[in-house]
């Protein structure tokens, strides 16, 4: 299993940079989760955009969905060059209808599917699955445990300190966790629905996952500041997500 960092920044990039999305794939797979600003013009220096399996949408706030209307407009266009005769598989919250309806116009070209928690869901024949867990955030949000090839990568999406994602992402090979804040705005982040850093370290030192990548970076922060914190309360070296790198699980 591969992971390609496509954005890693929120609310907004930094210059040249992009919001969340990350581009999973296992073989002849491709699955992105999260479509945030600017995503999609990195999704395509990667795979061409006609060849996803599937998008999953974490939640409704911006930075993790604006460029899915961008992606959608891509699908509509190769539908009508004949690229692509199959609708793109989305999952996505059931909540808040306001932000989905707006998908509604689509439905030719997007199969909206609501995550359902705790069912895993089979892409490309079983290659890969996905699984789904409820956050504590601001929005209707999940994250989402990847398995495929005999490798397991759980991404947080975003979400404040949650007993439950201690056993949703034990021992998994990679943990994508956010990292919103510093340590000392820890009272902060758990008001926003966020971790900091060294939350995000504590996470990954309770599930004994084999790999800790922080992301969802504050652009005005020292991100090396924030590796330091996580590397103390995970008690091992910590990955700081990095725009365009592919990483081998």
């Amino acid at each position: 299993m591969k992971l390609t960092v496509l954005g890693c920044w929120a609310p907004y990039p930094r210059p040249w940079g992009a919001c969340s999305g990350y581009l999973v794939q296992e073989g002849d797979v491709n699955v992105l989760l999260d479509c945030g600003h600017g995503v999609v013009a990195r999704l395509q220096q990667h795979v061409d955009f006609r060849q996803l399996d599937a998008v999953v949408i974490t939640h409704f706030h911006w930075d993790h969905f604006a460029d899915l209307f961008a992606l959608i407009h891509a699908v509509r266009g190769a539908f009508r060059d004949g690229s692509r005769n199959t609708p793109l598989p989305v999952f996505l919250p059931a909540e808040p209808e306001d932000r989905r309806g707006h998908l509604d116009k689509y439905g030719h070209y997007v199969q909206r599917q609501n995550i359902e928690p705790g069912v895993s869901v089979m892409l490309a024949d079983g290659k890969m699955s996905l699984t789904f867990y409820p956050t504590r955030h601001s929005l209707p949000c999940y994250a989402v445990a990847v398995e495929g090839g005999g490798k397991r990568l759980v991404y947080t999406a975003d979400t404040g300190w949650e007993e439950g994602l201690v056993s949703f992402a034990a021992g998994a090979d990679l943990l994508l966790a956010e990292a919103s804040f510093p340590g000392e705005s820890k009272e902060e982040a758990e008001a926003a629905g966020h971790l900091t850093a060294a939350m995000a370290g504590e996470l990954a030192h309770k599930t004994q996952v084999k790999s800790l990548m922080l992301t969802h970076f504050w652009p005005e922060y020292n991100i090396e500041e924030l590796r330091r914190e996580a590397e103390e309360s995970k008690g091992g070296p910590v990955i700081l997500a990095m725009e365009g790198r592919t990483y081998n699980i």
